[in-house]
């Protein structure tokens, strides 16, 4: 496969719009993988003076925290994308924080459903699970903009080194918000094309900054949220599960640090990549980072993640499709405690899983 360039920044807008994966949500925070809606691409951003025309930002994204992530796509042709995109993105940034509601951003996805003939309901249901609250999430969003608290990705299919140094100053100066680069290199033989993304602007410093008001979790602590939101059953199954994930002490654990919820997840490598195909929450569900595994090693391909998903579809009550592919499905405990062999089950399809691993490392 040769290098390739996008024809137009159209046909790399477009693209993005359809894949928003291709943000890489677990190379931005690896703890706590980022999933994404698209709000609205060309998000109108008024600059509040009288008679001037509104800027538009090329895509407005929610994660599942509701912290909007302002887009701005520039190729590598465009000779914009050194400093003058900077600029561009801090004038977006400035304005929207300013003259944007959560009204505002509800508009947006509105219409985006409308125009692809989804359910808003159904959108938001992927993003924040079944058992999360709509409200909520909409609170999460208020506050997030009234404190300022925004991401700023700058996507290029090639990020030039001194865009880079920017991106680094700034992440590293600016709190509470993020900002990052994305490389979206292209690749393409005669019948294929594939894309390798990077991200840049992340360095210890910024990310002893952007986690300074985050929780550090631990097994004491997870295990006593736990005991207050789910069940003695659940419980014990969540217990089963995490002596799974340590495999007697022996392998490495990753604890997130999320404000509101704790997660336990196990560390696996491949062909030096390393790999967190599933993590157990506080808010009483096993998730499974499918949509994270795709075009990594050993789950890959959709073939072989479809047959991790039919060994998860042996409980009872769940039944994934293969939309679940791409996305990041969670098994409540409930349903696990429900299926008589559930307990069986579920750790039969996570020992398959780390068996398929194992073999590949």
């Amino acid at each position: 496969m040769e290098p390739a360039e996008f024809a137009t920044e159209d046909d790399f807008q477009r693209l993005l719009s359809r894949f928003p994966e291709l943000l890489v949500g677990d190379q931005i925070d690896p703890q706590s993988p980022r999933r994404w809606i698209l709000v609205r691409r060309e998000q109108p951003i008024s600059t509040g003076e009288i008679g001037a025309s509104q800027w538009s930002i090329d895509h407005v994204f929610l994660d599942q925290d509701g912290i909007p992530t302002l887009v701005e796509i520039k190729r590598q042709s465009d000779s914009r994308i050194r400093r003058e995109v900077v600029g561009q993105m801090l004038d977006y940034a400035a304005n929207c924080v300013t003259y944007w509601s959560v009204e505002t951003l509800q508009s947006g996805l509105d219409r985006t459903c409308r125009e692809t003939n989804q359910s808003v309901d159904s959108v938001l249901g992927e993003l924040i699970g079944p058992d999360g609250s709509v409200e909520e999430f909409w609170q999460r969003v208020k506050t997030n903009l009234q404190a300022k608290r925004i991401r700023l990705l700058f996507v290029a299919d090639i990020i030039p080194l001194e865009l880079r140094r920017i991106v680094e100053f700034l992440n590293e100066q600016m709190d509470p918000v993020e900002v990052l680069a994305i490389e979206l290199r292209q690749f393409a033989s005669k019948d294929l094309k594939t894309l390798v993304p990077t991200v840049y602007g992340q360095t210890q410093e910024s990310a002893r900054k952007h986690t300074a008001t985050e929780r550090s979790w631990d097994e004491a602590s997870l295990f006593d949220k736990l005991a207050g939101t789910v069940g003695a059953k659940e419980l014990e199954i969540a217990k089963e599960i995490y002596q799974w994930m340590r495999k007697g002490g022996k392998r490495e654990l990753i604890f997130g640090k999320g404000n509101e919820n704790g997660t336990v997840s196990p560390a696996f490598s491949s062909s030096g990549v390393r790999l967190n195909p599933a993590y157990l929450s506080s808010d009483g569900k096993l998730w499974l980072q499918f949509g994270s595994l795709e075009n990594k090693p050993v789950f890959g391909s959709l073939e072989t993640r479809r047959a991790l998903l039919e060994k998860f579809n042996t409980l009872n009550g769940i039944n994934f499709t293969d939309a679940e592919l791409k996305k990041y499905p969670a098994i409540p405990l409930s349903t696990i405690v429900a299926d008589p062999k559930g307990s069986t089950k579920i750790l039969a399809a996570l020992t398959w899983m780390e068996q398929q691993l194992d073999r590949s490392s």
